[in-house]
């Protein structure tokens, strides 16, 4: 299969005070289309900050990221803005859905700047419905449980139908039976679509979905 993102040597520190803090001390990998990769570690581990990084939203210190050939940090700041909006979905442990929207806005929200918002309003509408959520597109996010906002992120991180989709803990703030109802939208929905999977996790069961897991300690992956 033919490599859809490459990150070759990531380093990424933090100063805190007088103190610096590596936490991605040289971080290479490759991922292939229509791959599902897992990425767990420890709580702190950098498994976040290495999504951000290759998802264009941090950028490194050291060391390149290549989508589909092209140099992520070699983009223009709006070029690589219009990388996110139209290449990558992300889904966060905590929803960021805007509580002063409804569900259908909040998924539809993304694509506004790219399609009429009629368009943008009907693939809302069918994704929800995907996801189990047709009943509830007039609700707002906190008249939703955990679950079911978690599933109009999903939903959310689709609009634009991107070639990769990130994960940052996506079960995280979710009980075991709420989180697996998640789990098998998210990877229908990517087996269906041929999106590329990239998600972070600290849970073996979750990791073990992916068809390929890695795991990061000491700030390099194994």
């Amino acid at each position: 299969m033919e490599t859809i993102l490459k990150a070759e040597s990531i380093r990424r520190t933090y100063s805190i005070g007088k103190t610096t803090l590596d936490v991605l001390k040289g971080v290479s990998l490759e991922v292939r289309i229509g791959e599902t990769v897992s990425i767990m570690g420890e709580s702190g581990s950098g498994k976040s900050t290495l999504l951000h990084v290759l998802g264009g939203l941090d950028t490194p210190k050291e060391g390149t990221v290549h989508f589909k050939g092209q140099s992520v940090y070699g983009m223009s700041s709006a070029r690589r803005a219009r990388f996110r909006a139209e290449s990558v979905g992300f889904v966060f442990q905590s929803f960021h859905l805007l509580p002063e929207l409804d569900i259908l806005e909040n998924v539809a929200l993304p694509a506004m700047a790219m399609r009429s918002a009629g368009d943008a309003k009907k693939r809302a509408k069918d994704l929800l419905e995907e996801v189990g959520l047709g009943s509830r597109i007039g609700h707002r996010p906190q008249e939703l449980s955990g679950g079911e906002q978690q599933r109009a992120a999903l939903a959310r991180s689709l609009m634009n139908e991107p070639d990769l989709v990130f994960c940052d803990e996506p079960t995280g703030n979710l009980d075991s039976k709420t989180g697996d109802k998640v789990l098998h939208y998210l990877f229908q929905l990517v087996a269906d679509r041929g999106h590329t999977l990239v998600l972070v996790t600290h849970s073996k069961d979750v990791a073990e979905r992916c068809s390929r897991q890695l795991f990061l300690k000491d700030g390099l992956l194994i």
